[in-house]
């Protein structure tokens, strides 16, 4: 015959059984109506998958970096890990502000998404900018790129 602990643990397991597999349940089917797996990739539609960013996606189809950048090449870091902590973080800020409808309009880029676009510009046009690049490292005498080149990745500005 049970005893009331044995009874109690056993209680107690299956409220934490079923809470764990309730979580995984809507956990999954949210991820999979969000279309996650989307996010793990460099198809530039992920990002459309909300509708907040429709407007950065049809301006950067018209940019002059169409042709040779995804999002992912200006917004996330190069280094594997960076990508996917950087995608992670922005995925779940992203998620939340559009699950709570608390996201600035027009959306607009947060500083260490900034500093990650920065180093991508500085990055892949080193040759150009080498010159002129007069404080490497140092973000606040850096000259940012978007500044003067706002209308290259995502089209022209309104």
């Amino acid at each position: 015959m049970p005893t009331n602990i044995n009874k109690t643990r056993m209680i107690l397991g299956l409220l934490l059984a079923s809470a764990i597999g309730l979580f995984a349940g809507v956990g999954g089917y949210t991820f999979y109506f969000g279309k996650g797996f989307s996010y793990l990739s460099n198809d530039p539609k992920a990002c459309v998958n909300c509708h907040v960013m429709r407007e950065q996606y049809d301006g950067w189809q018209k940019a002059a970096h169409h042709a040779v950048a995804t999002c992912n090449d200006c917004h996330t870091p190069h280094d594997l890990i960076g990508k996917y902590m950087t995608k992670a973080s922005n995925g779940y800020h992203h998620s939340k502000g559009f699950t709570l409808q608390d996201f600035h309009e027009p959306i607009m880029i947060k500083p260490g998404n900034s500093s990650v676009l920065q180093k991508n510009c500085v990055t892949c046009h080193q040759d150009i900018v080498d010159g002129i690049n007069t404080h490497p490292g140092n973000p606040k005498k850096m000259l940012n790129c978007v500044h003067c080149h706002r209308e290259v990745g995502h089209g022209p500005v309104r």
